[in-house]
Order: structure tokens, then sequence, then C-alpha cells
């Protein structure tokens, strides 16, 4: 299905049926809640073209659960019930698994990524990777972020609008660059941060992945989108491959960086990580810590600036040198309202009863992040973008999942959280943003992130 295709189809001639065989099934028996009955062509088109609508539409006709079927091997289960959040994520991972969840992320991560793993292979190494996003050795970055956010945002425009999705990417690949591999200097930045960034750009295109999707990956000619696609992973691997190598041989320099903890690391019987386990948790890092941070951060811009009062609040805190408690508030509300993630998923080793239905082995459980935080009764007036709810009370541990939860809650939540503290205060202490009377940015999609449909456009005025 192409961009134009998609585009051609009409959201509202697509009815959500009710497939009545399956919804009569006592819930004794493992069966699937009901879900969209029409052909798979129309939901794959409306899911792709407008995300936030569709999956509303199906809630406000199925309720808390419901079934979609977008490709043959996949059944999905979605659900937005707190209490199947809390039984998802207190279960045993031998049974729910999220890496084969998350195997479609396979050709890009690696089959020895964390987010790939499942059982014991990655609990072994959760616990090696844990350490360098924790406590002291997570402060020691603050600088670092500091004065690339402030060196990056210099150079925008004083005069007129701009998407800053583009500088939020730069940011955070060169936080990920530094902090990860401990590089420095412009040209080495370049030399290495080309090819991520090109194989990074190759899957933020949905008519590329579609081309992916439909094509074998299985001995591919060189022009074919698998073909291509191989090479941009080459060219990647050989610059990562480069950085590992290059480290273990000046492994007593002295290095401070990520990279540098991770092959100091050790797991219970003394083994350390393989370069290959390296090098698909380093593209894990990248993913995870580039693509998904400088969506949030744009996301924020773009809240910011159409919400006056929220803006003037928090640039009134920030330049008086308060606590980050309402920072933290705007960034917990952004993420709430427009998480960059909407998803987490598990494939289910055994039949699962969730809210009153017994879903048999072989199913997907989508634990939706979009609508469980857009529910009215977590969150009163839902829709409104309104950072003071999360002073008035703490998010729950299982209402509010931008970075999932459970042994499979996102590593680098804490690093992500810290780094965009570091890159609003740098903004909002330089420039005062232009309140934006325009409609909302639409969710649009890069890679596997949900990103303001127009960059997140702004307008700012240097502070004299």
């Amino acid at each position: 299905m192409t961009e134009s295709s998609i585009a051609a189809i009409n959201p509202g001639l697509i009815e959500l049926t009710v497939n009545t065989e399956e919804s009569a099934t006592p819930a004794a028996t493992p069966a699937l809640p009901p879900g969209p009955g029409v052909p798979r062509p129309l939901v794959i088109g409306r899911f792709l073209a407008q995300p936030t609508a569709f999956m509303e539409s199906c809630r406000d006709r199925y309720g808390d659960y419901f079934t979609l079927r977008l490709s043959p091997e996949r059944t999905q289960v979605i659900c937005s019930d707190p209490e199947a959040v809390r039984t998802v994520f207190t279960a045993s991972p031998d049974h729910l698994l999220a890496g084969k969840s998350n195997a479609i992320l396979s050709p890009l991560l690696g089959e020895r990524s964390v987010l790939i793993l499942d059982r014991a292979e990655h609990l072994r190494q959760r616990r090696l990777l844990l350490p360098p996003f924790h406590g002291e050795r997570m402060m020691a970055y603050a600088e670092t972020m500091r004065t690339i956010a402030e060196r990056q945002v210099d150079s925008w425009p004083r005069t007129e609008s701009f998407p800053t999705q583009p500088t939020m990417q730069a940011i955070t690949l060169e936080v990920i660059l530094s902090t990860v591999f401990g590089l420095e200097g412009e040209a080495e930045l370049a030399r290495v941060g080309a090819p991520l960034s090109r194989l990074l750009d190759a899957t933020a295109s949905q008519l590329r992945l579609f081309a992916l999707q439909v094509t074998s990956s299985k001995n591919p000619r060189p022009r074919s989108p698998w073909g291509r696609f191989n090479q941009l992973i080459a060219a990647a691997d050989e610059v990562v491959y480069g950085q590992i190598a290059e480290r273990r041989a000046h492994a007593d320099d002295g290095h401070g960086d990520i990279l540098s903890l991770l092959l100091e690391a050790r797991d219970e019987e003394g083994e350390a990580l393989t370069d290959l386990e390296l090098r698909d948790e380093l593209m894990t890092l990248l993913l995870a810590g580039h693509e998904t941070t400088a969506s949030a951060l744009s996301w924020t811009l773009e809240r910011l600036v159409r919400h006056p009062e929220v803006l003037e609040r928090l640039e009134a805190e920030v330049r008086a040198g308060e606590d980050e408690e309402y920072l933290d508030a705007v960034i917990k509300e952004t993420l709430r309202l427009r998480p960059v993630v909407p998803a987490v998923g598990r494939y289910l080793e055994a039949p699962l009863e969730l809210g009153g239905h017994l879903l048999p082995q072989g199913v997907y459980v989508n634990l939706s992040i979009l609508l469980l935080h857009r529910r009215p009764d977590l969150y009163p007036d839902p829709l409104a973008f309104r950072p003071e709810r999360f002073l008035e009370r703490p998010a729950g541990t299982y209402e509010w999942i931008p970075f999932g939860g459970g042994t499979r809650r996102c590593l680098g939540a804490s690093f992500a959280l810290f780094e965009m503290k570091i890159v609003l205060r740098a903004i909002l202490e330089r420039y005062r943003l232009q309140p934006h009377p325009g409609d909302d940015e639409r969710v649009g999609r890069r890679a596997i992130t949900f990103t303001p449909s127009r960059g997140g456009r702004i307008a700012v005025e240097a502070i004299a």
C-alpha cells in the first residue's frame, strides 16, 4: 500500500463491525474480544493514516478490549484497562514474551538486543546494562548534555517559525554519541554519526517500511528495498564495531562513557558481553535514546506554544531558578497526552484471562498507552493539557506508562527524563517561546515513534 493509496481511503467509509461469532463465545473458552470486521487493507489504511482517531473509534465501539488483525501472522488484542496493565506487568516474563513481540525490530537492532531477548537471556542483559543509567553516573553527563543543547539552539532563527524536530534529533544524537561512545570533535561526530543517521532516516518513512514488509529479506538484490537497507546496516556496523575495537584496544585509558562501562561489565558467571551483544545493545541505545527523546522534546515544545498559561508559568519558574517540580509535571503531561511510543506488546505463551476474556495462546497483547492515558476516570478532562494534574496526584504505576513497566520498563527512562529537563531549561533560559494560535499538530509517524506532523513548529524571541 503506497502513501497515495492510504490517503485515498476515506476513513468515514470504514464501518467498524463486530465479529459476532467471536464475541458470542463464552469467556470460559479461549476467545478474542470483538473488533473491526472489515477487510484488512482498510484497517491497515486507517491505522496508518489516522492512528489516534482510529484507536479511539475502536475503543468507543468495543470498549477497553478489542482485536486487530494487521497481518496474517499477528493477531493483536488491544487493552486500555489499568487492571490489564497490572496483570501484564506483574505476570511471569516466562509466559508473556516482550522480546517476541518486538521481533519486528530485530533487522535493525539485532537478535541480541535487550528489546528482542526473553527470559533468562533478557534478565542477564538487563542487569549488565543497568549501572550506567542510574545515580551519580548519569548525573556526570549533565554538563555534556547542556553544552550540546545550547550550541544547537543558538542557530535558531529569530524572525520566523520553524520545526524543532531536526534540532531535537541533532541534540539527542550528539548526546548519544558523546555519552555512549565518548566521541568528541566535529569531524569524529560526523564520521560516526552520518551512517547511523542514514540508517535511522531509512526507517522513518512509512512507504519504505511498507516496502520492507512486502518484500523478501532472503538473498535480496543490491537495489531492492532489503538490499539497500542491508547496505545501510553494514555501514552502521562498520563504525559501531570500529568503536568497540578501538575501545578494547585502549581499555586502560580511563574513559567514562557508557561503552567503556559495558566493556567492563560482567554477569554472575564472570562473562563479559561479546562484540555482537555490544553491537546490538549500542544500536538499541541509539534508537531508544535518540529517536524517542527527540520526538518527546518536539511534542513538549508544540504543547507549550499552544498553552500560553502553561508556558508563562514554566518560563517564570525556570528563569527564577526554582525547583523542577512544574517542569517535571509538564514533561509528564506531554508524555501522557502525546506518548511517543503508542503501545507495549507481549506475546502469549499460554492462555491469559484479561477483562473477562480468556485470550488464547499465540496472540499478542498490546497495552495501548495512548488509550490508557486518555481515560476520563484516571484523568478528568483527558484531552486537556493540564500539567497541574501531576502536582495534585502522582502518576499511578499502572496508569502512566510511557516507558512501559515491570521487568521490561525502559532502561533509559531516567536518562531520557533527565536529558529532556536539561534541554528544555537550556531553551527557556535563552528564548521566549511565542504562543501559537493555530490548531494542534496531528500525530505523524517516524520509525516506531509518534511525532508532531509538522515537526513541532515554534517561533522564538531571544532574551536580552
